[in-house]
């Protein structure tokens, strides 16, 4: 369960499942913070102004054209390799490979 503040009210919303309620007054003694949080960092989306990526010879999926754009995200925890995404050169389509 996180704590959390709406509209002066505190409340609590389960991770997992997104189940929420307010607490009642004194009852957030109840619960303790095992672990603090940070705000999640901005993910860049790449929408426009992809001349500056790298290009590579792959496949295009969509049109086989031989060259794309590509770029690499950790999508999946830390532990696991990350995601590398490619962009046709030439219709823009994108798809990702693990």
């Amino acid at each position: 369960m996180l704590p959390t503040k709406k509209d002066g009210k505190t409340i609590i919303v389960c991770k997992k499942c997104g189940y929420c309620r307010e607490l009642e007054k004194g009852e957030s003694s109840k619960f303790t913070i095992k672990e603090k949080t940070a705000p999640k960092e901005k993910i860049v989306v790449i929408e426009e102004n992809i001349d500056t990526l790298p290009k590579t010879r792959e496949e295009c999926p969509k049109c086989k054209n031989l060259e794309a754009y590509w770029w690499e995200l950790q999508t999946r925890s830390a532990d696991e390799p990350s995601t590398k995404f490619f962009r046709c050169t030439k219709c823009g389509h994108t798809w990702r490979e693990y």
